[in-house]
This record gives structure tokens, sequence and C-alpha cells, in this order.
């Protein structure tokens, strides 16, 4: 997909977690705390087709290609084999779309970090960056 004349393209964002109810509650959380209005694409990815926990290629997959949008795609893990799913599918070469990247966040800051950033047009490198930097926010 391409953007509209004149705009770039947003960089898309998938948030993939054991649990489809958590992914979703933190997608909602982010969208929420981005601003309003128009954000970029932004999915959640969690738990088994089955609705039972764990984590879906199939899934992420499917949320990787609904999001992206020609800009990049960063997917951000809850914990464990979250992390190793996207790894082998990015291993893999030809899973995910082109420019897709494993972002090193912590899941809840990160999210909003990257969703902020992408819905203010930056590129798949700062909306990392962003996320990555959510690290450390002080919470004392």
């Amino acid at each position: 997909m391409s953007a509209a004349p004149g705009s770039a393209a947003p960089v898309g964002i998938v948030l993939v977690s054991h649990s489809a109810a958590v992914a979703t509650a933190v997608a909602e959380l982010a969208r929420g705390l981005a601003g309003g209005g128009e954000t970029a694409p932004l999915l959640p990815a969690g738990g088994l087709p089955d609705g039972g926990l764990g984590t879906s290629s199939e899934l992420i997959r499917a949320a990787a290609e609904a999001v992206d949008r020609g800009a990049g795609v960063a997917l951000l893990v809850d914990l464990g084999s979250a992390v190793l799913t996207v790894k082998a599918l990015l291993a893999e070469g030809d899973e995910l779309p082109e420019g897709a990247r494993l972002v090193d966040a912590p899941f809840v800051e990160g999210a909003v970090a990257a969703l902020v950033t992408a819905s203010a047009g930056g590129d798949l490198d700062a909306v990392a960056a962003a996320a990555s930097e959510a690290y450390s926010y002080r919470k004392e």
C-alpha cells in the first residue's frame, strides 16, 4: 500500500502478547494516549487462534501484513516465546513484510511511545528508538 500523495507512509506497529486480552488492552491504551485523531496502523497479535494463551506465527504474520504501509513494521513483544516466535519469523526472511523489525522495548510504555512517534510521521528508526527509550522512564 502507498500513502496519499504528499504524505509519507506511516510505520505499522504490531503488539505481540501471550494473551489476546493483554495485546488488545495495550493497543486500546496506546490509541487513547496517542492524543486521539488519526494514528498510525496498530494491531494486537495476542494468544492463539483458538483463544488460548501462547503466541501464534499465523496471527503475527496477519497483523504485520495488515499494518504494513511500506514504511516498515515495528513488532513489540511481551516476553519469552513471543520474542522467539518473532525472531524465527524474521529469520525466515519472507514471513513478515520487508522492513519488519523486532523492537527491544517495554511492552506498555514502548507501545505508547511507538504509536505517538509513528503517528507523528517518525520513520522506523525513530519509532524503534522512542519505544526503546521507554526503558528509561522513571516511576519514582
